[in-house]
């Protein structure tokens, strides 16, 4: 379906690596608008919907490609998950040419939507404007090597009233056995399923949205990986040195008492807190990689704490792990907090540079929405949503792939996917003037 020009031999890459995903999809004849939409995707042009793109990928029959486009992305019953596990097995071993993966990212994206019918749109927090806006927030899980990240689960999170609403849920396609979870919930999902489909493991990391959930932190220990979460201020963690008391000692009568206690001044204390309390020969400097301009430095202390969330239904103190704090010379109380699994003995620049490595999300998410149009869908429905974003994934693994074959010293890869010219007066529909 696609038109394009050879480009130093990238399309004939490309072709090779769509025809690769291409038995995955289930039937054969969804190759060619698999192939056509993520063409659409990787050419140039400021809107990635479907009307757009097809007149992009087929200039000389737009209607027909907008048919089959729509009708692929919004309709075909293709599975996201297995397209996005074999885009993983296709692109990990290019990733690993570089380098082990070093970290699973948990993370989420806002996409700003207008009305109220596209599937999840609500007004919540959405990250892409900093603020309360009517937008789809969507969690994901990607991979990362030091080189480069891949996201290999994308799930959109479902408000409650959109759960609980039949006639929005009748209208959007949601399948029965989706229900109302919490961020936290749908990320703890996506890590069992990546460790049960074998992903390589990486010590997993977050932000303090999802750090300070402990069923979270629980469930990814319990699925035998380490973490570094970011965790608010008030969490609270007992100090080093300071454990829960045992349970009361037992009367003779009744049930012998089980339960950890506290007492007045054996207490739990807020991270904030016990930040502040540090003495000065705690903190160091600690750079933790090159940025744009400068190296990138902050001052950091780190000490061995037990969480504290709920111990006292507990009848043993949970494990010892890091409290890692940034506190900047410049600032006049620190800033981010992290706990983490990773073992006692890891130094201090390790336990930094591991926590500073979630960068990487960011650099996928902006390069996956501005130049592949992952927030640029117009349909409504569930099943849309999700396989926009799953070939959006699957192109940017293509991008990936294409990078990874360049030597760290070698110079930006040469060519480019290219389209034939639009058609004469073609206008989007909703644009105000032509393109």
């Amino acid at each position: 379906m696609a038109s394009l020009r050879t480009s130093s031999g990238i399309d004939s890459r490309f072709a090779a690596y769509v025809d690769r995903l291409g038995p995955v999809l289930g039937h054969a004849d969804r190759s060619a608008p698999f192939r056509a939409y993520c063409t659409g995707l990787i050419l140039p042009g400021e809107r990635k919907s479907v009307e757009p793109m097809a007149a992009r990928v087929a200039p000389g029959r737009v209607g027909a490609a907008h048919q089959s486009l729509h009708h692929f992305v919004a309709k075909a019953a293709w599975d996201d998950a297995v397209v996005l596990g074999a885009v993983c097995a296709l692109v990990l071993p290019a990733l690993l040419e570089r380098g082990p993966v070093r970290a699973w990212i948990i993370d989420d994206t806002g996409m700003p939507k207008k009305g109220r019918h596209s599937v999840g749109v609500a007004r919540q927090y959405c990250g892409q404007s900093g603020k309360q806006d009517n937008c789809q927030v969507a969690v994901s899980l990607s991979i990362a090597t030091d080189h480069a990240s891949l996201p290999i689960a994308f799930r959109l999170y479902l408000p409650d009233v959109w759960a609980a609403d039949a006639e929005r849920r009748a209208r959007a396609g949601i399948p029965g056995d989706v229900v109302f979870q919490t961020k936290p919930a749908i990320a703890l999902d996506q890590i069992r399923a990546a460790v049960e489909a074998g992903v390589p493991p990486g010590v997993v990391l977050m932000d303090a949205g999802y750090g300070n959930d402990t069923d979270l932190r629980d469930g990814v220990s319990a699925s035998g990986l380490t973490y570094v979460a970011g965790v608010q201020s008030s969490l609270t963690v007992w100090p080093p040195g300071v454990k829960p008391l045992s349970p009361k000692p037992w009367s003779g009568k009744g049930r012998p008492p089980k339960l950890l206690r506290r007492a007045p001044g054996h207490g739990p204390v807020a991270v904030k807190a016990l930040a502040e309390s540090l003495a000065p020969g705690e903190w160091r400097p600690v750079t933790w990689r090159e940025g744009t301009n400068a190296p990138l430095a902050s001052r950091f202390a780190a000490v061995r704490v037990r969480p504290a969330h709920r111990d006292y239904w507990r009848n043993e103190p949970r494990a010892e792990e890091w409290l890692l704090i940034e506190w900047p010379e410049s600032e006049e109380k620190p800033t981010r907090y992290w706990l983490s699994t990773l073992p006692e003995a890891t130094p201090l620049d390790a336990l930094v540079e591991t926590a500073k490595l979630r960068w990487r999300i960011e650099r996928d998410y902006l390069e996956v929405k501005q130049e592949l149009g992952l927030g640029h869908y117009e349909g409504r429905g569930w099943r849309g949503f999700h396989h926009h974003a799953t070939l959006c994934i699957a192109a940017y693994g293509f991008l990936i792939r294409e990078r990874a074959a360049i030597p760290p010293s070698g110079p930006t890869p040469a060519g480019r996917l290219q389209a034939t010219e639009l058609p004469q007066g073609f206008r989007p529909r909703g644009a105000t003037a032509p393109p």
